[in-house]
C-alpha cells in the first residue's frame, strides 16, 4: 500500500511520546504566552500592526513574484539598507523566511571541494543548509572553537565554520570571537546565525556579531530572522556588499523563491524603528530572562542560565514534558516544549521566552505555575 510504512512510524512516534499536533490559537488567548519568539513584544505593538496595514494597502496583498522579477520593492531596499545599518553590516539580502537565508548563505558560500564545519547544536536550518551544500560537512562539538580549530586544520581548500550565535534549546551563546579567530587562523569564513541575538544582544539590540566586535568584517557573514525580535516574518542575510551579490546570483532560496509579502516587509521595518527608537528593549528582555531564571531556580527546578532571551527548564523524561507543558497550560500558561529530535542532547526541555514586556506580576505566575505542574 502506498506509504504503508507511515503508519508505522506514527506508532514509533506514540510510543516515545513525541507526537508533535497542531492547535490553533484564537486572536485572543487567554494563556500568558512564554511560548512565541516575541522577545521584544512587538508583533501586536499598534505601530508595527500599522506598518504592515499600510505596506498591504500600498503594495498589495504578496510580492507577486520572485524578488529577480517582480518581488523587490522600494520597502523591501529600505529593509535591507537599515537592516544593514543597524547591525553594522556593510549590505543585507531579505528572503521569505530565516530558514529560507540560512539555507542560501549556506549553500551559496560552501561550494563543491569546500569543508562546512558545523556545530553539532545548530538549528534545523543550518544543518538542511550543510546538507544541501556540495561542500562536505564535519560536525563537531558543541561550542568548541578547538574543535573548529582542528577540523579546519585537516583541509586545504575553501572552508567556512557555521553556528548559531544563541542556540535556540538552552539559550547559550557561541563563543563568537573565538571561533573568528580560529577560522581566520586557517584563511576560513564565519556564518552566523543570529536568529536570537537579533534585538536582544549587543548594545541596542544591533545583535550578537556587533557585540562581539565582528560585524562589517569581510570574513563574516550574518542570517537573521524577521519572525522574533521583529515580531512580523521573513529573514536576511547581512554581510560583505560582495556576499551578497554573490547570493543575488547564486542562492536558490532567492533566485526561486518568491518575494516577502510586502505587509511583514512594513511590520518588519516599523519594528525595527522602533527599536532604534527605544534600545532599551533590548536591556529589558535580557533582564527579564536572568530575573525568570534566578527564580525558577530559587523554586528548585533545574534551569539553564540564559545568555540571551530563552530560559529552558530540565524536565525528566518526552512524555512528562510533555504532560508538563500541558498542565502549564491549563493552569493558564503557554510554554514551549522540546523533545527529541528537536533537542541534540536528547534531554527534553520546557523552554520559556523573557518577554521585555512581562511585568513582574506575569513573572511571579510563570513560575507559581511551573512549579506548581512539575512532575
Amino acid at each position: 500500500m502506498a506509504f504503508g510504512w507511515i503508519d508505522e512510524q506514527a506508532e514509533l512516534r506514540r510510543r516515545a511520546g513525541l507526537v508533535r499536533t497542531l492547535r490553533p490559537r484564537p486572536a485572543d488567548s487567554p494563556l500568558l504566552d512564554l511560548a512565541s519568539n516575541d522577545y521584544l513584544g512587538l508583533a501586536r505593538h499598534p505601530e508595527v500592526v500599522e506598518g504592515a496595514a499600510e505596506a498591504a494597502r500600498t503594495w498589495g496583498g504578496g510580492a507577486t513574484g520572485s524578488r529577480l522579477v517582480t518581488g523587490t520593492t522600494e520597502l523591501h531596499a529600505e529593509l535591507e539598507r537599515e537592516l544593514a545599518e543597524h547591525c553594522g553590516f556593510e549590505a543585507a539580502l531579505v528572503f521569505s523566511s530565516g530558514y529560507a537565508a540560512n539555507l542560501a548563505a549556506v549553500t551559496a558560500l560552501a561550494p563543491h571541494g569546500s569543508l562546512i564545519v558545523s556545530d553539532a547544536g545548530n538549528h534545523a536550518s543550518l544543518i538542511d543548509g550543510c546538507r544541501l551544500a556540495r561542500g562536505a560537512t564535519q560536525v563537531v562539538a558543541h561550542a568548541d572553537p578547538d574543535a573548529v580549530r582542528k577540523a579546519l586544520g585537516t583541509h586545504g581548500g575553501p572552508a567556512v565554520a557555521v553556528s548559531d550565535t544563541v542556540f535556540s534549546v538552552d539559550g547559550d551563546a557561541a563563543p563568537l570571537a573565538a571561533l573568528a579567530a580560529a577560522c581566520r587562523d586557517h584563511g576560513a569564513g564565519l556564518v552566523v546565525d543570529d536568529a536570537h541575538g537579533l534585538g536582544v544582544l549587543g548594545e541596542g539590540g544591533q545583535g550578537a556579531p556587533y557585540a562581539a566586535g565582528l560585524a562589517g568584517a569581510d570574513d563574516v557573514v550574518a542570517t537573521v530572522t524577521l519572525s522574533k525580535s521583529l515580531g512580523s516574518q521573513g529573514g536576511a542575510v547581512l554581510g560583505p556588499a560582495r556576499v551578497i551579490e554573490h547570493l543575488v546570483n547564486a542562492a536558490r532560496t532567492f533566485i526561486f523563491d518568491t518575494g516577502l509579502a510586502p505587509a511583514a516587509a512594513g511590520a518588519a521595518l516599523a519594528a525595527l524603528r522602533l527599536l532604534r527608537r527605544e534600545p532599551e528593549r533590548a536591556a529589558r528582555a535580557r533582564a527579564v530572562a536572568d530575573e525568570l531564571y534566578a527564580r525558577l531556580t530559587a523554586a528548585g527546578l533545574e534551569a539553564v542560565s540564559p545568555d540571551a532571551a530563552v530560559v529552558s527548564v530540565r524536565a525528566p523524561s518526552p512524555e512528562q514534558a510533555l504532560g508538563w507543558a500541558a498542565d502549564c497550560r491549563s493552569a493558564g500558561l503557554a510554554v514551549g516544549c522540546f523533545r527529541p529530535p528537536s533537542v541534540p542532547d536528547g534531554i527534553s526541555r520546557l523552554r520559556l521566552t523573557a518577554r521585555a514586556d512581562l511585568s513582574g506580576a506575569e513573572l511571579e505566575q510563570a513560575v507559581r505555575v511551573v512549579g506548581a505542574t512539575r512532575p
